[in-house]
């Protein structure tokens, strides 16, 4: 019976010193993921000034629309003229869009590319700005597209913002 007795109590002792090798191991892994997280993370990003040029890119005639894509779901398009009155050619153009709610606060807020809108066919097609620049001078129709609009949005036209341009 002592023979039985001692088994289990070196059975004991081994998995008590199996124990400790395991849980410094573990340790140690959650130091490194700690020390790896707080060197990774950057500073805050601020918001990005906009483009000096953007004060020569002003967008008109806006007109908004809907309409039901072959799916079902409602689409927003807002069409408009924009126009480069500076002396660069402009490749790219991002614009911030600001949905508002009654309470006049932004209900949804998206950052899409300013795409133009030709007609070479039967139907107006968009076209990115880098396949159609934007000569100084010149005037031509765009179109966002928004495939989801806020539920909470008001219906008024929202707040166009030109953020980024890339110019030729």
């Amino acid at each position: 019976m002592s023979g039985l007795l001692d088994s289990s109590s070196a059975q004991g002792s081994q998995s008590a010193s199996n124990a400790v090798p395991i849980v410094i191991s573990v340790m140690v892994v959650v130091l490194l993921v700690g020390v790896i997280a707080f060197f990774s993370r950057g500073a805050p990003k601020g918001p990005v000034a906009p483009h000096p040029y953007v004060a020569n890119l002003k967008l008109s005639d806006l007109k908004m629309s809907t309409a039901e894509n072959f799916v079902g779901a409602s689409v927003t398009y807002i069409d408009g003229t924009v126009t480069n009155s500076g002396d660069k050619t402009v490749t790219h153009a991002r614009v911030h869009v600001s949905f508002k709610n009654s309470l006049d606060q932004v209900a949804q807020a998206e950052d899409v590319a300013l795409r133009l809108l030709q007609t070479t066919g039967p139907y107006p097609d968009v076209v990115d700005l880098a396949s159609a620049p934007l000569s100084p001078g010149q005037s031509k129709p765009f179109r966002l597209i928004f495939e989801h609009v806020s539920a909470d949005w008001n219906h008024a036209y929202p707040e166009l913002q030109i953020t980024d341009v890339t110019l030729k």
